[in-house]
């Protein structure tokens, strides 16, 4: 595959026609990450927008204690970062590739005068920093409020719409490989409450778990959610 069928492949930037992608193609370098490696610390943080082109990346924040709390882990054609006016919020957290991760990174000299000319493209950014600004506020509102249940199928359903994968039967697996720790750090719980949690749900038949797989049985567990 060329690299401007590689970039027309991102939602954002479908907007843009052919011409549009050489040239942005000319702003963009793709690098290959090993898996859990990072590719931003708070103190190294420097700006630029970054595309994920293959595999999966983990934001997280650290509180004053230690403990890690997960913001977001991002896949396939998401983009995160800050550029100038534009930001995704990510400045002061850790990034960390949770597989081998194929990323892009733009140019921060000649981004801004790129998307000055090109209004469908400004639109799509706009679209999608409206998503995100919308889903953050949705986990905060969630977690800072819900029972340790509510969090957890919240981030279930979250997990599942933005990673399922859909099979014959009626249980679709999350494509993300999750440890009890890691869920916890989602919901910012023990990692034993968690585990007792899961285990509940396991047992009412809205979930099947293996080592660090999640399959979820959607409509079981929103109806469960409505009772």
């Amino acid at each position: 595959m060329d690299s401007i069928q590689y970039l027309s492949q991102f939602d954002l930037l479908q907007a843009l026609d052919r011409n549009d992608l050489i040239e942005m193609d000319e702003l963009t370098s793709i690098t290959i990450v090993p898996k859990q490696t990072f590719i931003q610390r708070p103190e190294t943080f420097s700006e630029r927008l970054f595309f994920v082109k293959k595999g999966k990346v983990r934001l997280y924040k650290l509180s004053a204690e230690g403990k890690q709390f997960t913001s977001d882990i991002l896949g396939e054609g998401n983009v995160f970062g800050e550029l100038g006016t534009i930001s995704f919020g990510t400045r002061a957290h850790y990034i960390e590739t949770m597989e081998e991760s194929h990323i892009c990174f733009i140019d921060n000299i000649r981004f801004e005068e790129f998307i000055s000319y090109r209004p469908r493209f400004l639109m799509s950014l706009l679209r999608i920093l409206s998503s995100r600004i919308k889903s953050m506020s949705q986990l905060t509102q969630n977690l800072a409020v819900g029972s340790l249940h509510d969090k957890l199928i919240f981030v279930l359903l979250k997990l599942f719409d933005e990673h399922g994968i859909k099979s014959d039967d009626n249980y679709a697996l999350i494509d993300i490989p999750l440890s009890h720790q890691e869920i916890a750090s989602l919901i910012g719980a023990s990692r034993e409450a968690v585990t007792v949690a899961l285990q509940e749900l396991v047992k009412e038949g809205v979930i099947h778990t293996g080592f660090k797989t999640i399959h979820i049985n959607r409509e079981k567990i929103l109806a469960r959610c409505i009772k």
